[in-house]
């Protein structure tokens, strides 16, 4: 018999984390979060509850945890999007379905008692946080910026009446066997035409300090209409800054701006640092920092997190296709992985035929009607 129950204890709190550790022990393609940035789900004053709240529950046979799961009432998406539902997100369970029912019975009761008609999934309480579930590409290593799950998830999920909302798509980027050389050419053309420039800040703290609030105020004005996007919160903004300055590294930015220095273009990449926190299970020792360091100086894999560019400048991409460029080229890094982009977004992924290019990952998001 499974026993679903809330997270109320310390020793649940720590029974919740620790579950997918264990579920993905022996996984080469897991990669945890940082442990202390997930025990901050469970404070009080966690930045994203000011306009969300979530319960979490542990599913236990013969008192042994065999799964857990989250849900997650977005005030402010719900709001946005004029919606009436519950995320559900941290799914992780064992290959049974029993298991899986119990889970998602209770995050559909909690929604029900909440007011709510649909359950949607998985998606964190913002589009910054891991989301959507591996469908394809398992035989892939995952990044520090996404989940990766089994591929029975995939037939628990749908099992219960869950269907496909949105899929992303993720690729692999190399340099070109042969460079195209008119790339330059229409970069030099739109950058005169604008009357742009590129941000000539020298250090990481430097460019943090220059532009973090501008970059915020294009990052929501750019995925405004992206699927799940909420408006980022002052704290939220905090947070993303503070966890930046751990990673981010001036090689792997990139900033094009106005003639009055404002931005209208930019891309954020992040040197993987996949493979140093997944020794330590996502704590941050003193040997995880030491390989985290290593990481972000020498990477062999380069993540880009987030690319945006104002509607009126939607030319100004090839700029952003050639940075790219020159992050694989000048570095040491094998290949850049473009992280989740929608399947339908041709805008974002038409960039992606200017390079050697292997799409190695699907993921999906599911709506049910409760």
């Amino acid at each position: 018999m499974i026993e679903v129950t809330k997270v109320a204890s310390r020793r649940d709190r720590r029974a919740f984390l620790q579950f997918p550790l264990k579920l993905y022990k022996h996984s080469p393609y897991f990669v945890p979060p940082l442990y202390g940035d997930e025990k901050k789900i469970f404070c009080k004053n966690y930045h994203y509850y000011d306009d969300s709240e979530a319960v979490y529950f542990l599913a236990r046979r013969d008192g042994k945890v065999v799964g857990r799961i989250s849900g997650i009432l977005q005030r402010k998406a719900n709001e946005k999007w004029q919606q009436k539902r519950v995320r559900f997100t941290r799914f992780d369970s064992i290959d049974d379905q029993e298991v899986a029912n119990a889970l998602f019975a209770a995050v559909e009761h909690w929604a029900k008692q909440k007011g709510m008609e649909e359950v949607v999934g998985p998606l964190g309480f913002s589009d910054l946080e891991r989301e959507g579930l591996l469908i394809e590409g398992f035989d892939q290593p995952a990044t520090f910026e996404e989940q990766y799950n089994y591929d029975y998830y995939q037939k628990l999920i749908e099992n219960l009446g869950y269907g496909k909302e949105v899929d992303w798509i993720e690729h692999k980027l190399y340099p070109p066997a042969k460079p195209d050389t008119r790339i330059k050419e229409l970069r030099e053309k739109v950058m005169k035409r604008y009357d742009l420039h590129m941000s000539d800040a020298k250090t990481s703290a430097e460019f943090i300090k220059r532009y973090k609030d501008r970059f915020f105020e294009m990052y929501d004005e750019t995925y405004d209409q992206i699927y799940g996007a909420v408006p980022l919160t002052d704290k939220m903004k905090k947070e993303l800054i503070k966890n930046f300055r751990l990673i981010i590294d001036i090689k792997h930015v990139a900033m094009l701006l106005d003639k009055n220095e404002n931005p209208v273009c930019f891309g954020l990449c992040f040197p993987s640092i996949a493979k140093a926190v997944r020794k330590s299970n996502g704590h941050l020792t003193l040997p995880t920092i030491f390989r985290i360091l290593k990481a972000v100086k020498k990477p062999e894999v380069i993540d880009l997190a987030l690319v945006g560019v104002l509607p009126q400048y939607r030319g100004a991409s090839v700029v952003m296709v050639d940075e790219i460029m020159r992050m694989l080229t000048e570095g040491s890094a094998e290949y850049l992985e473009t992280l989740l982009n929608l399947e339908d977004n041709d805008s974002i992924n038409s960039l992606w035929k200017n390079f050697e290019v292997v799409q190695h990952k699907r993921r999906r998001c599911y709506v049910k009607k409760i």
